[in-house]
């Protein structure tokens, strides 16, 4: 199953790929070189139908629980001082997404969403320090009647060109459905309460739509 996202990208690399699989027939006599460019050409078209795979998750619904927003590496944990949304100390969980994982975003808590905004940036690597605040990104906060205001962003890479966001303000949301998708490469920070229990460790991966990250 794919992401609607990824739909044109795909038949663009099909088409991509057919006609050069067509042309190295043609017009490359060596056999060695023959198949190599073949493979080769094979390969990126893996690659790219992999990049948009969008696997069903099973989320179990918990209004107590923050959920994964992605599949990734956890890069940092912390405390750190908010300044766009909340103007006051947040704990921070970054989730790093190298172009081989799954890079649908989903919803960490259900709830309302309060605000959603795009900023255009740089393209600095994903765990650079300052792509938090430099980087083209999008931030958004659910309220949750339980835990309250959960805010994530969704922040390019080196790689990213593009985010995709479907949070609009006032939308009603449900945990672990999607919410949006960042092409090639990236990370997703989510900022907690300051009471909230953190269950993941540095260097954990974990699985978005299912995995508890954290619990209030």
């Amino acid at each position: 199953m794919f992401h609607k996202e990824g739909y044109k990208i795909i038949l663009i690399a099909t088409f991509i790929v057919g006609i050069g699989i067509i042309l190295v027939e043609n017009f490359v006599a060596v056999e060695w070189l023959n198949k190599l460019l073949a493979i080769l050409l094979l390969g990126f078209f893996i690659f790219i139908i992999q990049f948009f795979r969008n696997p069903k998750r099973n989320t179990f619904l918990n209004d107590h629980s923050i959920i994964a927003p992605v599949d990734g590496k956890v890069v940092v944990i912390e405390e750190v001082f908010e300044k766009e949304y909340f103007n006051d100390k947040r704990l921070q969980i970054s989730i790093f997404m190298s172009p081989l994982n799954v890079h649908v975003t989903r919803y960490p808590v259900g709830g309302t969403v309060n605000y959603s905004k795009y900023h255009p940036g740089k393209y600095l690597v994903a765990w650079h320090p300052k792509a938090s605040e430099d980087n083209e990104r999008t931030t958004v906060v659910v309220e949750n009647s339980v835990i309250g205001k959960v805010l994530y962003r969704q922040i390019a890479g080196a790689l990213a060109k593009r985010i995709v966001n479907y949070a609009k303000p006032n939308m009603q949301v449900v945990q672990g459905s999607d919410c949006g998708f960042i092409k090639f490469g990236s990370r997703v920070d989510i900022l907690l309460p300051l009471n909230a229990k953190i269950n993941v460790n540095l260097n954990d991966k974990v699985k978005g739509g299912e995995q508890i990250i954290a619990t209030l």
